[in-house]
């Protein structure tokens, strides 16, 4: 088993990671490959979601934060609290996961684009190819730094 197997993983840089949800052992090799925070922004009921997530990444040394998103109403608030996750664990190895990596590619697209500034063409490289966002992660999508307090 190696984290390449992880729904949806994508290597975003060497101390960046997003995927789908990692299932139990898989946070063992998600350790082992020098992460020291995972990020999940899954809701706590969402499809596959592990419980006791949190125990098992702070048992494996990790760091866990857990931003629950819900998938049909994401906010600007939600947005500003990721940026400053990124912000405190900046120079840490982090895992971002939630059920498929829809949200994730959304929150790290907007990550780049208005904390990083980088083109939404250079931004866009974060997203899973396969999803295809519907209005409101468009929307979500379209927020600017001034909607977010940047």
């Amino acid at each position: 088993m190696s984290i390449e197997e992880i729904t949806n993983y994508k290597a975003i840089s060497e101390s960046l990671a997003s995927s789908g949800q990692p299932e139990e052992l898989q946070f063992k090799e998600i350790a082992e490959a020098g992460f020291e925070v995972v990020i999940n922004l899954a809701m706590p009921n969402s499809d596959n979601a592990i419980p006791e997530e949190g125990y098992i990444v702070t048992a494996r040394k990790m760091m866990y934060v857990h931003l629950a998103v819900p998938f049909e109403s994401p906010t600007a608030e939600h947005l500003r609290s990721f940026f400053s996750l990124m912000q405190a664990f900046e120079g840490k190895k982090c895992w971002v996961h939630c059920v498929v990596n829809y949200r994730v590619s959304a929150f790290l697209y907007q990550y780049f684009r208005l904390v990083h500034k980088v083109s939404s063409e250079e931004a866009k490289k974060v997203i899973i190819a396969e999803w295809e966002p519907n209005m409101v992660w468009r929307d979500f999508m379209g927020l600017e730094g001034k909607d977010v307090g940047l």
